[in-house]
């Protein structure tokens, strides 16, 4: 397997800047996800690797060798697609082998990888059929398989799952996860989901406008964002934001807003104290928050319900706060309705601010 470094990674079509300044690198077996929303460079960074765009300027190499001139069959890469891209007229074993005989790979080789890679993906049986006769999950693990015959240093993988109904996403996603471990590889990986950059990712690299906003283990960047923009897109509910001003009042600090009213953390504070009597931005995950029972009168707010979501194992809980919109996501033994006044608290150890004209977190 290999070791990948982005290093100054920049493209621009015609005039737009599309990817800025991208530096990264991806260890040897590592396997990062680069996430974001649609247009933030992510895709396009991943083509520039695998030598499908052309590079402005930067350098990309692959175990120390700078691959910017080579074509894409030279760079031993395999790319899997959000399309699959399999010949219709060939079996599976032939859209398996078909690569490796472009290659002029000796029969004897071909058989034994195409066999190895039907063995690890489970579709022995489906060798011999055609891609109109397999379902969305089985024409995935043929795309796989036809990447897994190459057994190239670095697997990118461009949103593959994403023709998939929800319930296959959930198991292609262990798929990937299993496979990924058995065959020790390096991958990157490009998704619009969080959810698939959070269970799929070693590393997960947020970009937004081109531009790398935050990389770093799942739960790192869930639990510190650097910003309100990976704040909002890492978690599902998104975390909850509320324009709040920051005021004294004896030796607290306290974050108000129309309808609201709370101390600032302790281990907040200090960070907190030159923004006295400024506007920052108070971020509550809706875990974090639930009716307040016995909860300290410091951390919690009255809320007026609006909507009510069961879903069985939670209910979420969409209220507004004064001015503020409000997503509660707790215990589905909680009875609420709708129009009622409901009061909330929040753990306060676990209260994020931002600056309200950086979008930096405080």
């Amino acid at each position: 397997m290999a070791r990948v470094l982005l290093k100054d990674l920049n493209k621009k079509f015609d005039g737009m800047h599309a990817v800025k300044n991208v530096n990264l690198e991806i260890r040897d077996h590592e396997f990062v996800v680069l996430v974001g929303p649609s247009g933030c460079g992510k895709t396009t960074t991943l083509r520039m690797v695998a030598g499908l765009e052309d590079i402005t300027s930067g350098e990309v190499s692959i175990d120390g060798k700078v691959v910017n001139n080579l074509a894409p069959m030279d760079r031993d890469i395999a790319m899997v697609f959000q399309n699959y891209a399999l010949y219709p007229h060939m079996s599976v074993y032939d859209n398996m082998a078909f690569g490796l005989r472009m290659r002029k790979f000796d029969k004897p080789e071909i058989d034994r990888r195409v066999r190895h890679a039907a063995d690890v993906l489970g579709i022995q049986p489906l060798l011999e059929r055609r891609p109109r006769q397999l379902s969305g999950g089985q024409r995935q693990r043929v795309a796989l398989g036809r990447a897994i015959v190459r057994n190239p240093r670095v697997f990118l993988f461009d949103e593959p799952l994403s023709n998939l109904d929800a319930a296959l996403r959930v198991q292609m996603r262990v798929e990937l996860k299993r496979l990924h471990d058995r065959l020790e590889t390096t991958a990157i990986y490009v998704t619009h989901d969080q959810v698939e950059a959070m269970t799929l990712g070693d590393r997960v690299v947020v970009m937004k406008d081109g531009m790398v906003q935050q990389e770093g283990a799942p739960l790192e960047l869930y639990q510190h964002p650097a910003n309100r923009f990976v704040a909002g897109f890492i978690g599902s509910p998104a975390m909850n934001f509320i324009p709040v001003t920051i005021t004294a009042s004896g030796d607290a600090l306290w974050a108000e807003a129309p309808g609201l009213r709370v101390r600032v953390p302790p281990q907040k504070e200090q960070a907190l104290r030159r923004y006295s009597s400024q506007r920052v931005v108070l971020g509550l995950r809706p875990e974090t928050l639930r009716p307040a029972t016995g909860a300290p009168g410091d951390y919690a707010f009255d809320a007026t319900v609006e909507v009510v979501e069961p879903l069985g194992s939670e209910i979420l809980l969409d209220t507004r706060v004064g001015e503020s919109p409000v997503v509660a996501r707790v215990d589905p033994g909680v009875r609420a309705s709708p129009h009622e006044r409901l009061r909330l608290a929040f753990e306060p150890e676990r209260a994020h601010f931002f600056d309200a004209a950086t979008e930096a977190a405080i």
